[in-house]
């Protein structure tokens, strides 16, 4: 008889017992997840676990429902001997939460990222998705899209990717075994589909139907997934597939400021900031030129912050996704097992954008202030702008991300101690952009703009001129930035496992992985009268003056925003005249021009790994404690071969480095109910695919070069965990984790010397008028402006976690159960950052003009990504026909970035989403369904400058209501 289940097998097996279909620790009659059978590869049997407790004897309760998933994964946690948390489905087709990540945010220590109202990313223990390793059905993938504002074109992980259906479990490893892929500082999180010989023998179908409601955009979307799986009578050959499509159509709606900034204006109250200007002539404001004129009025107007583009917006997510899942599972003897696995998903998005806002940023110049109020914060927190540069936006974004994958596995039983696993595959993630559009109103000399951020979440804005008449306008600008990311992985691995007697095992195993990275920009930007006079479109003749900027706009062009609830103020303008984009895009004939390449936002990365892995698996009694443990060593090649593009050449650089990566996970079992853990390992995340780029510009004046750098190390860091967990009834837990990362490197802004062959580049770089290039010197050292390896961070937290079935309570109340866990989170890290000008009249030593100069210097934070605080807490109910459950999810307020302009820092509020779910069987094979999201209609809110709390957006995304049925036969 199989007596283990390796590689993905080993996942599978253990984690589909949530799914419904039948393995003994779930079956009908079997109350307790402590009473269940281990899986038996880093795995070890809790002392007593085979016994009936009392608990057990005393009472006989059947688990169904949510409360089914939640034993699965309680199970599964209990058996590992390093930390592992999961999510487990308690159906096929039915995962407990309609997002993977918002899913895994109710593990200790996770918390997620947002887009669009929608979960997109993940952060581990304070550490971001970056530091994430994410396998699919045991193979390392990267999933990418274009989703939220901006696309993910580094090693971060999107989980809005996938439909949450077509998947079992979602598995967390927060320590490392040697034998567990390398590459995450963080977690290595395992997403697994269905295992067709886990179920039942016959035919199982599921179909799922809902519908999508949010009450913002007042749309309906259907959601539909449906699943079949078949087993022989003889157990040896099963075939599952499974699909899910969905299509979602959210609106959010906020204000913007896209960062605050110090800068000179004009005037300020009628005082002048510039002395006159030679030849200048009054009728144009005069936006350059000039020198500053220090005054008491000016000088506080120039060190204050204003919004550089204060605004209020709407955005469109029109989201589609589809999802296939394919598994042939071959067992012809109890020794030998096969499996291969497919997976495919299409995710499409359109976003829709229209904004008014003030250009006041690079326009400050020609800006008149009155009346002008200041917070303690140094903030121009009000004021009236003449001269303002009134803008709006309509912007669209056509977006595909196409993922497939193809893995197979052979387990082989060679002996009754010896066995193996070979495991293979290929992924690839496309992100594809084919539009990327942006037309820009304008009325650059309008009077009369009033902005009030005394409330910095919902500030006032009034414009001075009616922003709904198109006689007011001229169409500026247009924009269009093609864009194209591939990830695409191919992996070889073997592992083998050795019982050398009772209690002790080696494993031993090899890998081989490349990566290949690729990015590519494209734009067709242009102005609609350009520096000479002459029209810069396809468009006829335009008769281009200092008043004449851009092309006629009529209502035939053009379409009227409403704003609706964005939570703005009693006397904010909020209806106005934007863009439509088919018909101003045919008017400019904007996708008639060529799409130039942007070189210098161009890269790629081939990434080649290879190495192995030896483990000793350990357990027995020592003194009457008994143990089980797991010490190995893992070493991990690394050929790394970047290129980048400088002044149009490409440049490429290789290299490659290695590591040797020793861990140790060890569990204690006091008491039948009571584990204790402990685990320490050296681990490496490989460094930000877009500092790794060998590309940037070359100053061959003044020997300066600003440049990515393929030469950064890994983040390397030290891990030590230790955690206990009690098991105080059935189903039930009460733990606390410490952990501690000592990051060893940690790149930070910084320069350095380096030769151009250095860097991979030679003389064709440079400006043929350079001092540099006339009298080109190979060996000559230019001060290089970029990332660099830093001296650390440390980082350190603590996780406490409970679940518990109210079983103990009498009637309905015993079918009530709570799960929740709270993360406290420590860190600290070193950052060089330009902060605030503290005089408005920094006097150049070489011409004594004036200028604005920020002060740079050294400020500790928090690692970026971390919050110090969250937390989430479940309350449920299940009798297994009915039950509701609901949900609170809390992130603490983090930093995410450094910032610039000034600012020191920014990141994000803290946010609490509610969601629920309602289910009820109706019969055995039909139920029906509700489910709720951010029921609150929670804001997310968004800062600049962490000490100054200025406000970069703050914005909604309404509510979301999923009903509908569920059949299985």
């Amino acid at each position: 008889m199989r007596q283990h289940a390796t590689g993905i097998s080993l996942v599978k097996a253990a984690l589909f017992a949530g799914s419904a279909l039948t393995l003994p620790c779930l079956s009908p009659g079997v109350a307790f997840a402590q009473d269940a059978p281990p899986p038996e590869t880093s795995t070890a049997t809790p002392p007593g676990a085979d016994e009936a407790t009392p608990e057990a004897t005393a009472q006989d309760i059947i688990v169904t429902g949510y409360r089914k998933s939640l034993e699965a994964a309680l199970s599964l946690k209990r058996q590992s001997i390093s930390a592992v948390d999961a999510v487990v489905a308690e159906d096929m087709a039915k995962f407990p939460d309609q997002n993977l990540a918002e899913s895994l945010q109710r593990i200790p220590g996770i918390s997620i990222q947002k887009d669009g109202g929608e979960g997109r990313a993940i952060t581990v223990r304070g550490l971001g998705a970056q530091f994430t390793r994410v396998r699919v059905n045991g193979l390392e993938t990267i999933a990418t899209s274009s989703d939220g504002a901006s696309a993910n074109r580094d090693r971060a992980f999107d989980f809005n990717v996938f439909a949450s259906e077509l998947f079992s479990s979602l598995v967390v490893h927060k320590t490392a075994e040697a034998s567990l892929d390398e590459g995450s500082l963080g977690a290595v999180v395992d997403l697994n589909t269905g295992s067709p010989l886990s179920g039942k023998t016959g035919l199982t179908a599921v179909l799922n139907v809902q519908g999508s409601y949010n009450d913002l955009s007042k749309n309906v979307g259907p959601r539909i997934a449906g699943m079949l799986s078949w087993k022989n009578e003889a157990g040896t050959l099963g075939i599952a597939l499974s699909g899910a499509y969905s299509h979602t159509d959210t609106l959010e709606t906020g204000n913007n400021t896209v960062r605050w900034s110090q800068s000179y204006f004009n005037s300020v109250n009628g005082t002048p900031c510039f002395y006159s200007v030679p030849g200048a002539t009054g009728g144009t404001p005069v936006r350059s030129g000039g020198s500053y004129r220090p005054s008491e009025a000016c000088d506080a107007a120039a060190t204050s912050f204003h919004p550089r583009i204060p605004r209020y917006g709407i955005v469109e997510h029109d989201r589609r996704r589809l999802g296939l899942t394919g598994s042939i599972q071959f067992e012809p003897t109890d020794r030998t097992k096969i499996s291969i696995d497919g997976l495919y998903s299409s995710f499409k998005e359109e976003r829709r954008e229209q904004w008014l806002e003030v250009l006041a940023r690079s326009n400050e110049r020609g800006i008149d202030v009155v009346n002008p109020v200041y917070d303690s914060n140094g903030n121009m927190v009000s004021a009236t702008l003449n001269n303002a540069y009134v803008r709006t936006e309509s912007y669209l974004r056509k977006s595909q991300t196409e993922f497939y994958q193809v893995g197979a596995t052979w387990d082989q039983d060679v002996t009754d101690k010896f066995r193996f696993t070979a495991l293979g595959g290929m992924s690839q993630s496309n992100a594809k952009t084919p539009v990327e559009t942006t037309i820009a109103y304008d009325s650059r000399n309008a009077n009369g703009f009033s902005y009030d951020y005394s409330n910095m979440k919902s500030p006032t804005l009034t414009y001075g001129i009616d922003v709904t008449n198109p006689a007011n306008f001229q169409l500026a600008e247009v924009r269009d930035r093609p864009s194209y990311t591939k990830n695409r992985f191919k992996t070889g691995q073997l592992r083998t496992e050795w019982d050398v007697v009772d209690g002790f095992q080696i494993k031993a195993g090899a890998v081989w992985r490349r990566y290949d990275f690729r990015t590519q920009l494209w734009q067709r930007d242009t102005v609609a009268c350009s520096t000479n006079g002459r029209p810069d479109l396809i468009l006829g003749t335009t008769t281009c003056s200092s008043t004449t900027y851009g092309l006629p706009v009529t209502s035939a062009i053009s379409q009227l925003v409403n704003l609706g609830d964005a939570g703005q103020p009693n006397g904010t303008t909020s209806s106005w005249l934007v863009a439509d984009i088919p018909a101003a895009t045919d008017y400019t004939n904007l996708y008639e021009r060529t799409a130039v390449e942007d070189l210098g936002s161009n890269r790629k990365v081939r990434e080649t790994t290879s190495g192995g892995y030896l483990q000793f698996d350990v357990k027995g009694e020592l003194l009457g404690l008994e143990y089980a443990g797991n010490a190995g060593i893992r070493y991990a090649h690394t050929n790394q071969r970047s290129t980048g593009y400088t002044a149009g050449i490409a440049g490429t650089v290789q290299r490659s480095y290695d590591d040797w990566l020793p861990s140790m996970n060890l569990a204690l079992y006091p008491a039948h109910d009571v584990i204790l853990r402990g685990a320490i390992a050296k681990v490496i995340t490989r460094p930000s695919l877009g500092n790794l780029n060998p590309g940037g510009s070359v100053d061959g004046f003044n020997y300066r070069v600003t440049y990515g750098n393929p030469f950064l190390d890994p983040y390397r860091a030290t891990n030590f965990d230790l955690s206990v967990e009690w098991y105080f009834a059935p189903q039930a837990l009460f733990s606390v984790a410490a952990f501690v990362k000592k990051i060893e490197s940690f790149p930070v802004s910084g320069t350095y010397v380096a030769t151009l062959p250095q860097l991979g580049l030679d003389r064709s770089v440079l400006s043929p008028s350079s001092p540099a290039y006339i009298n080109y010197d190979p060996n000559q050292e230019y001060v290089v402006s970029s990332q660099v390896n830093g001296s650390g961070a440390s980082l350190k937290g603590i996780e406490v976690a409970l679940q518990l079935p109210f079983t103990f309570l009498p009637g309905v109340f015993s079918h009530m159960g709570f799960q929740g866990n709270v993360t406290l989170i420590k860190s600290n890290a070193d950052y060089t950052i330009t902060g605030p000008a503290v005089s408005a009249c920094t006097r150049n030593a070489t011409t004594g003009a004036c200028a604005l100069t920020g002060v740079s210097q050294v400020y500790n934070s928090t690692l970026l990504g971390v919050s110090k605080r969250a937390w989430n807490a479940t309350v449920y109910y299940d009798d297994g026909k009915f039950s509701i459950r609901g949900s609170v999810s809390y992130r603490g307020p983090f930093v995410d970035a450094t910032s610039g302009t000034n600012n020191i820092f920014e990141g994000y509020g803290a946010y609490t989403s509610v969601d629920a779910a309602v289910r009820y069987k109706v019969t055995e094979w039909l139920e029906l369904s509700v489910d709720g999201n951010n029921l609150t209609d929670a804001y997310r809110y968004r800062f600049t400058d962490t000490y100054a709390n200025r406000n970069y957006e703050n914005n909604h995304y309404g509510r979301t209501i999923q009903f509908g049925a569920r059949a299985k036969f």
